[in-house]
Order: structure tokens, then C-alpha cells, then sequence
């Protein structure tokens, strides 16, 4: 997979094994940042990064 710095949404579901439906839930809770472009709604890598990270944080936390 290249290294684009904005992804479509679908493409997002697919990095992080989520479901379509499931990354635009996410999306509308603020929990992963995008932009619109166009008509278009994208998702930045480092968003997805960012996201993973947090929930590495949270679920760390959780065990503690």
C-alpha cells in the first residue's frame, strides 16, 4: 500500500479492520478526524495513527 497522506473512508476501514459503517460512526463521534474534499470525506494517515495510539492508551489504562 503507497504512503498517501489522505485516505477515503473505505480505504480507512480497511487499514484499521473496521467496518465501512462502523469508521463513519467514529468519524461522526470525533474520534477520528477527516476533512472534506469536494464531496469526498477523507481521512489523513496520522488520524488513523492517532486514533490507534489512543486506544492503546485507553485499553492500557483499563487494565491497570
Amino acid at each position: 500500500m503507497e504512503n498517501k497522506l489522505l485516505v477515503p473512508v473505505e480505504e480507512a476501514a480497511a487499514i484499521l479492520s473496521l467496518g465501512r459503517s462502523k469508521v463513519f460512526e467514529l468519524l461522526a463521534a470525533g474520534e477520528i478526524e477527516s476533512l472534506k474534499v469536494g464531496r469526498r470525506r477523507l481521512v489523513p494517515r496520522q488520524a488513523l495513527d492517532a486514533y490507534v495510539q489512543h486506544q492503546r492508551e485507553v485499553q492500557a489504562v483499563e487494565v491497570a
